[in-house]
């Protein structure tokens, strides 16, 4: 028999999972306690939306009660992973994170992780068992009823996505852009557009995440001056820690998915259990 455990209870993608407590002690420790019967229950999928150490530790701990009472097939579905984007040192002295939480989930033994749309090629080569659902059928959600339009790779990080997505849904064309990054200062600059007319066609900047937004910000004003038409900004994940405000006065429509934790005013949001039916489970990335 296989059950569910939703560690967050504001995302359930699958049936109606196990019940259980999670409360912090007071002297600040996290505790999970399963109350549901565990008798007979041989596979089960974990699932949450980590963003930090303390939700790492609470499926380190969901999974622990599970070893203890015999489950022997344990799974984690985890759309968004912690610290994807750093998969690289870029300054001596920081900490290769990604492979940090990488090692904690490997350390469990989980049957089967589960991923969507992960930032690089680097996670997926960290966690052991690893699925990759692709943005295949987000992306289809956001074009469908779209007949003409340009699909965008704001960066050269996501352009190899890019090129893979338009060979599923065919847009006109496929748009690269780039921009430079100081490593130090983090701050972007220097946003280029390889086109020399987008002749008033709808653009679809598509990519795995969107934070700050500075990137969304600068391309935006680079796609309009190559005559744009509608700017549409699909992402996976949508942290938007900076909000939404200023990015809706640069494109006309934004989504996301409830991979990342939060609600967004103004944001579409297509959820993960719409996506991850049927034939969709079958897009992974080896």
């Amino acid at each position: 028999m296989k059950a569910f455990l939703h560690l967050d209870i504001d995302f359930q993608p699958f049936e109606q999972g196990l019940k259980f407590d999670h409360f912090t002690f007071s002297g600040g420790e996290l505790h999970v306690r399963i109350t549901d019967n565990l008798k007979d229950i041989q596979q089960v999928c974990i699932t949450s939306r980590p963003t930090s150490f303390n939700d790492i530790g609470s499926i380190l701990l969901a999974a622990d009660v599970l070893k203890r009472a015999g489950v022997q097939n344990l799974e984690l579905f985890i759309p968004y992973f912690p610290a994807a984007r750093q998969d690289r040192v870029m300054v001596p002295g920081e900490p290769l994170s990604v492979k940090v939480y990488a090692d904690l989930i490997n350390g469990v033994g989980f049957n089967k992780v589960t991923l969507f749309d992960s930032h690089s090629d680097v996670t997926p080569a960290l966690i052991d068992n690893v699925e990759v659902i692709s943005n295949y059928a987000f992306i289809q959600e956001v074009v469908k009823q779209r007949e003409h339009y340009h699909l965008v790779s704001p960066d050269g990080g996501a352009l190899k996505k890019v090129y893979k997505l338009s060979q599923m849904i065919s847009p006109d064309t496929v748009v690269e852009c780039s921009k430079v990054r100081n490593v130090k200062t983090g701050k972007l600059e220097a946003f280029k557009v390889y086109a020399d007319d987008l002749k008033g066609m709808d653009c679809i900047v598509v990519d795995d995440i969107c934070d700050g937004g500075g990137t969304f910000l600068g391309l935006a004003d680079e796609l309009k001056r190559k005559n744009a038409g509608k700017l549409i900004l699909a992402v996976s994940h949508g942290i938007f820690s900076k909000g939404t405000e200023i990015i809706k006065e640069k494109y006309d429509q934004i989504y996301c998915t409830d991979a990342f934790p939060g609600k967004h005013e103004g944001v579409e949001v297509i959820k993960i259990e719409n996506l991850i039916k049927g034939e969709v489970l079958g897009n992974t990335i080896d």
